[in-house]
């Protein structure tokens, strides 16, 4: 079947001008100024942006163990209603995803929901214990990570870095001394960053770092990257946007002056991606003090408002930032809207103001800290393999 898609103003990592889009069998057959065919799907987007679906590298998801915070199902819906049509979902479930089983059981079940594409971690030690290392070999997963906890022992980050660089697996660093950042959690993450980059460069292999909010650590990041190294790193949009509330993150909201260093590194092109870390919990549990906020279904709006809007970023850039770099990384055949690519879109109103409002996010959970803020940049619809998967009734 084809479908037609006129008079968009389509955004890519590479792209900016008013294109139509052709579609069949769930792949991109042409984008051409204009497309002109008989008995075929036509769908009028004049009044709209059309961007390649999102790609989040970090988020939890829950499942198994904690189904009453979130769980495939409602974590892929919220994905859905944010844009995303893949989520790299990290491995702190109950159990924790560690043996070929759980990843397994995690995988197929995504896979029987034929909502969005779902990618899961696997710890990069097992059960987090900091110690023993998971068997990288026996999982077909491309990133490996002890998200939530930072690998202390430097042997120990060095024998998983080795063995992650001959299975071809991404770490993604959880760069926190947690003894540290009981004194002072601003060092505790800048001397495991600076850490974690010289045991990388010894052995010249990749590495990603999850989650950079503070001055010092997306300086070390940059320098690395300056001397060549393949350092790679993401923010959070709460960290670009949010200073000085004490709302429980982890790591937590830092100071204006994060914020602003935030935000010039990625106009220099130090951070290659926006992940939303989106981290659901029950009202009982925030209460008690669980760090984290949900966060697919806000991502764009906050990022396209405080980057594009409020700072001059080339949405070109939001859009690499946002899928381009994601896509690349897990391997999927996403992130640009060009010939031959899957057929994953948003459809977007960047001139449309939203307001988040916790209690009609479709997550199981609503802990967040923009409950009645407003930013520009509506979702409208979203595409997965050209089928209309969120927002039919919104063209």
């Amino acid at each position: 079947m084809m479908l037609l898609l006129k008079n968009a103003r389509v955004v890519d990592a590479n792209t900016d001008e008013k294109l139509d889009i052709l579609i069949e069998n769930g792949k991109i057959k042409k984008v051409e100024k204009e497309i002109n065919l008989e008995n075929v799907k036509v769908i009028d987007l004049s009044e709209y942006t059309v961007m390649p679906a999102f790609v989040e590298m970090h988020a939890h998801f829950r499942d198994p163990g904690f189904t009453y915070k979130e769980d495939l199902y409602t974590g892929s819906l919220a994905a859905l209603r944010g844009g995303y049509t893949t989520v790299n979902m990290m491995a702190n479930t109950n159990p924790i995803v560690s043996t070929p089983e759980v990843y397994e059981d995690i995988m197929k079940r995504g896979r029987e929901l034929d909502l969005i594409d779902l990618f899961q971690v696997v710890s990069v030690t097992e059960n987090f214990d900091g110690v023993n290392l998971v068997d990288y070999s026996k999982f077909d997963t491309p990133t490996l990570s002890d998200d939530g906890k930072g690998i202390t022992t430097s042997y120990v980050l060095y024998e998983a870095l080795k063995k992650a660089k001959e299975h071809n697996k991404l770490i993604l660093i959880h760069a926190e001394d947690a003894n540290i950042s009981k004194i002072d959690y601003r060092l505790g993450e800048d001397l495991e960053t600076i850490r974690d980059i010289e045991i990388a460069k010894a052995l010249n292999t990749r590495l990603h770092f999850c989650h950079v909010s503070t001055v010092g650590s997306i300086e070390a990041i940059e320098r690395a990257k300056k001397e060549g190294y393949p350092i790679t790193c993401e923010v959070a949009p709460h960290h670009i946007s949010l200073y000085d509330l004490e709302y429980k993150v982890h790591p937590p909201i830092r100071k204006k002056v994060d914020v602003d260093r935030l935000i010039k590194a990625i106009k220099d092109g130090v951070v290659d991606t926006i992940a939303t870390d989106h981290a659901p919990h029950s009202p009982e549990d925030k209460a008690k003090g669980a760090p984290g906020m949900v966060g697919l279904e806000s991502a764009f709006c906050i990022s396209y408002t405080v980057l594009v809007k409020e700072n001059g970023l080339d949405i070109k850039r939001l859009s690499s930032l946002m899928s381009k770099f994601g896509a690349e990384t897990l391997g999927v055949n996403k992130g640009l809207i060009k010939e031959g690519y899957n057929a994953d879109l948003v459809v977007v109103d960047l001139d449309k103001k939203v307001k988040i409002e916790a209690e009609k996010l479709v997550s199981k959970s609503k802990n967040t800290p923009f409950d009645q803020k407003e930013f520009y940049g509506e979702i409208k619809a979203t595409f997965k393999d050209g089928i209309i998967k969120y927002g039919e009734d919104n063209l």
